[in-house]
């Protein structure tokens, strides 16, 4: 059974660990607080899961997912995710994570730095730009008319294809969107950031999102913004 680690057990973690869960996934959880503060989260996702330490859940995870706020991505251990496959759901938020020269000036993607501290890992970004609540409610089985697609971007086609396999998985259709360095499109501040799978921009309305409402929003992106 593939099994996926996570790094971050917060909102998006959390959902995204319940999701694999119920699509038949082991899932090793680790936070930057220590096993025992994750005992409500493991106790109820079931006898699937368990709580870790960070390198323990980047070592058991066949993919690993990253889910912590951009700032503290040094604190990722970068050689425990060598040859890994990781989806990255960072995103930059400069009152959080501090001014990141790179990122305002646009010279790098928030992906393109993840990368970068983890040289060796198979990046693919995804999950970044939906809403927990919207991801944890617009699953549907494969074949559904209703069903929402997500958005990645990678480098490698295989660490791609992988993750598009779980993506399916736990109920979503995917858009590859291209490179790390294309991926800007759906980076804070686009068009096809979060507010694609809300209606009018209201989150508590949240809607199916297909593949031809993505692109038009990715089509609309503005470098400029950050």
């Amino acid at each position: 059974m593939t099994t996926i680690g996570f790094i971050g057990s917060g909102n998006i973690g959390g959902t995204v660990a319940r999701l694999a869960v119920a699509a038949g996934y082991d899932v090793v959880l680790s936070n930057s607080r220590g096993p025992e503060t994750l005992a409500d989260l493991v106790a109820s996702l079931g006898p699937a899961a368990r709580a870790a330490t960070s390198t323990e859940a980047a070592e058991a995870g066949d993919i690993v997912v990253v889910t912590i706020p951009l700032g503290h991505i040094d604190w990722v251990p970068a050689s425990a995710l060598a040859g890994k496959v990781v989806i990255d759901t960072c995103n930059y938020y400069p009152q959080r994570d501090g001014r990141i020269d790179e990122l305002e000036a646009g010279s790098i993607t928030t992906s393109g730095l993840v990368q970068r501290h983890l040289a060796d890992a198979r990046i693919v970004k995804a999950f970044n730009n939906i809403y927990f609540e919207h991801l944890g409610s617009l699953q549907r089985p494969a074949g559904a008319s209703d069903r929402t697609t997500l958005m990645i971007a990678g480098d490698d086609a295989s660490a791609k294809q992988a993750v598009s396999a779980f993506i399916d998985a736990i109920g979503y259709d995917v858009l590859d969107t291209g490179s790390l360095a294309d991926s800007w499109r759906f980076q804070r501040d686009q068009p096809a950031y979060a507010g694609a799978y809300a209606q009018d921009g209201d989150f508590s309305k949240p809607i199916q999102a297909t593949r031809e409402h993505l692109e038009t929003l990715l089509a609309k992106g503005d470098p400029n913004l950050h």
